[in-house]
């Protein structure tokens, strides 16, 4: 059966074909929904690659987008469409390509930057969405602040679509967000004649626009309907904020993309905190709905119901991935459920119509913060089921033990940090976060067996230290006002020393001045690139006097003419020192292994089926050191022939794993990491996996290939 989600043949055949989840799009021989299916199940039906022959899998053809860019800088995340033969994807500079999903030769290709004047340049793009109508097949996907729609046959823009082809995401949200940072990294959703989007936005102690989720008529563009995620007043959970909030407080936006149940007519929204992270005293509440699974009638925008995992959130527990509805068997009944993976490494599991938790979830009590002015919940939700797939807490027994000299140095430094609970504030002393930012769970998103009713999901035990400091110094008569920009806008990424993060791709800015003129830097305040935002909401002289900070120009408080002021009021009393994860010195974990982790969990049961190191290092391995596990990132699918596929490995490796017990059956060494989710489809009567070797992540380099694999024709 051709996959049928997205063809409109008539609304009531379509909602006859398509039930929630056993009548799955991935079943036949396409990939044409994100994650494999409208229920992000990450399953196909296609078993002509199986356990007995996986071992033969070879290299099918090799596709290059030919835009790298210079160092570890740029990434693919695409998890690609395949529809009728066409594989659609993404490059690192975020051109939308067409190449025959056969032999990977080229069909077209477009570049939103060059040819639509974007004034902002790449990202990240994890995906696209495709719909069709009789011969009307289109491409959505998002560049920049801007949400494209392309004919599907030729790469063309749509030009009724919009304003010639696009619309722009920082319109239509209820104050002015022109300045503001405001794109879009995961593709949204089809239901029927609407495409409903999600948002990435800035979650730091600046300026921020609101998450609200919008839908979008998928013929001409025009606004359909908005959801508030930062309610507004009269709208159900208002009181859950102070009462200006909706005029100036931003975040509560979903980034990770959503699910659809077509014949219920409902989105599965997940969505993430509000802004800032780290701090929360001018959003005193619980703050609906940042940190929430949120459930909307797909037609309409109306909320049917929500779960909010994260009570006012300074944690920056975003729900990582689109949920999993799923089929399970409680209590001898088959129940339409839906799964909700996150950064903490939890699973929590309910009735897809009302949310009914399927096991028990309580509100257990957790530390107080003690920074001004903050106020945080006085409990927080846990499962009872399924047991975390990743470790909750660090405490003194699980600190490195790969040599007495890291666990040493881990042990003294730990002595000085808050650790060894879940949900421990924010703090000045510095807070052990464990599972890190990036989970636990993160946006790879987990696959779904509907015949065994097992989850698979990949996890991170990585610990990370979160510092907070004042937004302003002390001692304010020798601080310039550049470096107080600096302090409140940049520190957060590129640190308080100026030094970046090559794993997290935030570059040093010790010598930019032996890189980037004045004019250089004043011109990347102003529109942004990649994952740095714009700063427009900066005034003109805010902007020269951060450029002279940086350049190492900028004169001190009472020189020069005087011109230059105090930047404007901030937000937040305070910043944070980066994103800093907690490493023995020689650049390992500071935890014991696993670093990383590949589960089986069994939905009915709660149980885990099994649990295994995900990745090695190989120069661990040398030493005799049992497989480690890495930092991981992009997720696996599962298969009919009884296979997994994942690559997501600090070791660059794509390997293929037993579904029933985790023994590892294949594995391919990738030009660059394959830090995606693969997709599986069959043209011509065989089948394929392809996954974007991207890299570009942990310090690895970069890439710019799409990897297909096939089973080599017998003589």
């Amino acid at each position: 059966m051709r996959h049928l989600t997205n063809v409109t043949l008539g609304q009531a055949f379509l909602l006859a074909l398509i039930s929630s989840t056993s009548l799955r799009a991935a079943a036949g021989q396409d990939w044409s929904v994100y994650l494999g299916d409208s229920a992000s199940s990450q399953y196909s039906e296609l078993q002509q690659i199986n356990t007995s022959n996986v071992n033969r899998l070879a290299v099918a053809w090799t596709y290059r987008t030919g835009d790298l860019e210079g160092g570890a800088r740029s990434q693919i995340q695409c998890n690609p469409l395949i529809v009728e033969g066409v594989l659609y994807g993404t490059s690192p500079r975020l051109k939308v390509f067409a190449v025959d999903a056969a032999t990977g030769q080229q069909l077209w290709i477009f570049d939103p930057f060059s040819q639509l004047g974007q004034d902002d340049g790449p990202g990240i793009n994890r995906g696209l969405v495709y719909w069709k109508e009789g011969h009307d097949g289109r491409l959505f996907f998002s560049a920049g602040h801007y949400l494209y729609a392309l004919q599907a046959s030729t790469g063309k823009v749509v030009a009724e679509f919009g304003k010639g082809g696009r619309v722009d995401l920082r319109d239509d949200l209820g104050r002015d967000a022109s300045k503001l940072y405001v794109q879009s990294r995961t593709p949204g959703a089809v239901y029927r004649d609407l495409v409903i989007w999600g948002t990435v936005v800035s979650e730091g102690p600046g300026p921020s626009a609101p998450g609200h989720i919008r839908a979008y008529d998928v013929r001409t563009g025009k606004l359909k309907w908005i959801f508030h995620t930062i309610p507004h007043p009269g709208e159900f959970g208002y009181e859950t904020w102070p009462a200006d909030a909706w005029k100036h407080i931003g975040g509560a936006n979903s980034w990770a993309g959503m699910t659809i149940d077509h014949k219920r007519g409902l989105t599965f929204i997940p969505t993430g905190s509000p802004a800032f992270d780290f701090w929360g005293g001018n959003r005193i509440g619980a703050n609906l709905f940042g940190n929430c699974l949120l459930v909307l009638d797909a037609a309409t925008g109306k909320r049917r119901w929500h779960f909010q995992f994260v009570h006012h959130d300074i944690w920056d527990r975003d729900l990582p991935a689109p949920p999993n509805l799923v089929e399970v068997v409680h209590g001898g009944k088959s129940i339409d459920a839906v799964a909700q993976i996150t950064k903490s490494g939890h699973v929590f599991l309910f009735e897809r119509e009302t949310g009914r938790p399927l096991f028990p979830i309580e509100e257990r009590t957790v530390p107080q913060s003690d920074l001004q002015a903050e106020k945080t919940s006085a409990t927080q939700p846990f499962p009872t089921k399924p047991l975390p797939f990743a470790r909750q807490t660090f405490t003194e027994s699980e600190a490195t033990d790969l040599s007495q000299e890291s666990r040493a140095h881990v042990l003294e430094r730990l002595k000085n940090l808050r650790t060894g609970k879940p949900f421990l504030p924010p703090s000045q002393q510095g807070t052990v976060i464990f599972p890190g930012f990036d989970g636990g769970g993160e946006w790879g998103g987990a696959a779904f067996d509907p015949h065994s009713r097992v989850l698979y999901v990949n996890a991170n035990e990585m610990p990370w230290i979160l510092t907070m400091v004042e937004a302003r110094p002390r001692d304010r008569a020798s601080a310039t006002p550049g470096g107080l920009i600096y302090s409140q806008h940049c520190a957060t990424c590129h640190g308080a020393d100026r030094k970046g993060d090559p794993q997290l791709v935030y570059p040093s800015l010790v010598k930019v001045a032996e890189k980037l003129s004045p004019e250089a830097i004043m011109q990347l305040l102003e529109t942004g690139r990649g994952f740095m935002p714009s700063y427009r909401f900066l005034s003109d002289d805010e902007k020269r006097s951060l450029t002279a900070f940086l350049l190492g120009t900028e004169k001190q408080r009472g020189e020069g003419d005087g011109s230059l002021q105090t930047p404007a009021a901030f937000e937040s009393p305070f910043t944070h020192t980066g994103y800093n994860r907690f490493l023995d010195p020689d650049g390992y974990p500071a935890v014991k292994p696993p670093w990383g982790t590949l589960n089986a969990i069994n939905l009915d049961t709660g149980e885990y089926e099994w649990k295994i190191p995900l990745g090695e290092l190989p120069e661990l391995k040398a030493r005799g050191i049992p497989a480690t596990g890495t930092e991981n990132y992009g997720g696996p699918i599962v298969t009919a022939g009884g296979l997994i596929f994942i690559g997501a490995t600090k070791d660059e490796k794509f390997r293929a794993f037993d579904k029933k017990n985790g023994n590892l059956l294949w594995e391919f060494q990738l030009p660059a990491g394959g830090y995606a989710t693969p997709s599986t489809y069959m043209v011509k009567g065989k089948q394929f996996v392809v996954i974007a070797a991207g890299g570009g992540k942990m310090g690895t380099k970069s890439g710019d290939s799409y990897v297909c694999f096939t089973l080599p024709d017998q003589p």
